[in-house]
């Protein structure tokens, strides 16, 4: 699972930066062909930069779809538990088990909806706009995605029948810190 769990994450944090990279190197473009410099603006209009919004919002679509099934398994997400709470154990117990029955139903039925839609789209020569990529490629994300938000969601369920608890993300910790801290004392006594 630590496998799964790093490659998730490192792709979510690989198409983080390189879509702020495209931006960023897209807006400086823009901004230089408007310079009042001849020499400059005729070579930076020779650049093509068209695809980069583009390119840019298919991996915010894969990022997002990564990115929520990471959201189930760290707890990140948004969720109002109030009345569940107030219900006794076993009763609190069964409704979470059905909540997260329920994600994983909705995304595994979602991801092999959008699979048979990538399959279809595989037979067609729907192409991108400006990339000219295969749509189905782009598309991959909701079948991708979905199946490893399904994992995610039998991954907590199970966790939570065999520990009784629910991942929760607290926002004040930060990954590593403590070893740093404690590594610094060491160093510094």
């Amino acid at each position: 699972m630590k496998f799964l769990d790093r490659l998730e994450e490192w792709i979510i944090a690989t198409l983080m930066g390189a879509a702020t990279l495209v931006i960023f190197v897209a807006v400086l473009h823009r901004y230089l062909s408007g310079l009042p410099f001849p020499a400059l603006q005729d070579y930076l209009l020779t650049i093509n930069m068209s695809w980069a919004q583009e390119l840019c919002i298919y991996m915010f679509v894969w990022m997002a779809k990564f990115g929520a099934a990471y959201g189930v398994r760290t707890g990140i997400h948004v969720g109002v538990d109030v009345v569940i709470n107030r219900l006794s154990t076993p009763w609190r117990n069964k409704f979470v088990i059905f909540g997260l029955l329920a994600g994983a139903l909705f995304t595994g039925v979602v991801g092999a909806l959008g699979a048979v839609f990538v399959a279809r789209m595989s037979q067609t020569d729907s192409i991108s706009p400006d990339l000219e990529w295969p749509m189905w490629i782009i598309y991959l994300a909701v079948p991708l995605g979905s199946w490893l938000m399904c994992f995610r969601f039998l991954q907590v369920m199970v966790q939570f029948v065999r520990h009784g608890e629910l991942p929760r993300h607290d926002h004040a910790h930060v990954e590593g810190l403590i070893d740093q801290i404690e590594e610094a004392k060491e160093t510094t006594a």
